[in-house]
């Protein structure tokens, strides 16, 4: 078998099984508050983040990692592997896809990036499905084909936390966040094809989760798929709510709650709560 490294980024989410596999590495965003950089995971972590959110003088950036450190990091895997498959942040969101890119074409490892068009836990399902196959002995076309069609069946749905900190960091639109929080508007935020849409506009935080309750109900019945993500900011109990309300309605589906991290919490803030899955993960 092809020696293989794989690598994603500080969005990822990783479980026990991710942060053990030996040949997975991880290359961090930046977040920068008030001037001063920090490695995502690495010097500021979400609750950190939170706490500093509080007292900023100015409003927080996040900055992909540089075409140097892609770069860096494969010329040191080149010497222990035969190829890199890097799984990455929705390339719509960030630009550490072309990062990415731009580095393997300054090495000698072949070099095989993916964007995602997702983050967070979806992400890491993308990323430990592509692994099994992979390691099952499949080829990396055949992984990659594969792979394809998975991230075209994800649906994700968000209730962002703070609209400001959305507004602020350039992901809303003056009017929507003038909409939203003057009129009580609870916008459900969609990610399709890796950018984040407006699904719908509903009058409050409890028809919103309604709603997004009755997207996963439909796409259940029709695909039945093995497992969901609930994606939260900083507030694990409301992601917990969530999670055993799903297990009694379906008791067979396997509920995953993660934390968002530090560079989504930059632009969402920490009351955001959402939910993910793939159709096609069965």
């Amino acid at each position: 078998m092809v020696k293989t490294a794989w690598v994603t980024d500080s969005t990822a989410f990783l479980d026990e099984d991710l942060r053990s596999h030996p040949d997975l590495y991880t290359v961090p965003l930046t977040i920068l508050l008030d001037g001063e950089e920090y490695a995502d995971g690495i010097d500021l972590t979400a609750a950190q983040l939170y706490e500093r959110l509080k007292d900023l003088k100015s409003p927080p950036k996040t900055s992909q990692p540089a075409v140097g450190v892609f770069q860096e990091l494969y010329e040191r895997l080149s010497k222990d592997y035969d190829q890199v498959v890097a799984v990455l942040l929705s390339g719509k969101l960030s630009g550490t896809v072309s990062s990415s890119e731009q580095a393997a074409k300054l090495v000698d490892i072949p070099v095989t990036t993916i964007d995602s068009k997702i983050l967070t836990y979806p992400l890491s399902a993308l990323l430990k499905r592509g692994i099994e196959l992979f390691e099952s002995g499949q080829s990396l076309e055949k992984v990659l084909v594969q792979l394809e069609t998975l991230k075209a069946s994800n649906e994700t749905y968000v209730l962002i936390g703070s609209l400001e900190q959305l507004h602020r960091s350039g992901r809303m639109s003056g009017l929507q966040f003038f909409l939203g929080s003057m009129l009580n508007v609870k916008p459900i935020i969609a990610i399709e094809d890796g950018v984040l849409l407006t699904k719908e506009k509903v009058r409050s935080e409890k028809k919103a989760k309604e709603k997004i309750l009755d997207y996963l109900r439909s796409s259940y019945e029709q695909h039945k798929f093995k497992e969901v993500y609930i994606l939260y900011g900083f507030h694990e109990e409301d992601a917990n709510e969530w999670k055993s309300e799903l297990e009694k309605q379906y008791p067979e589906l396997k509920v995953i709650c993660c934390p968002l991290g530090a560079v989504i919490g930059v632009h969402a803030g920490e009351n955001t709560l959402g939910i993910s899955w793939h159709n096609e993960l069965k």
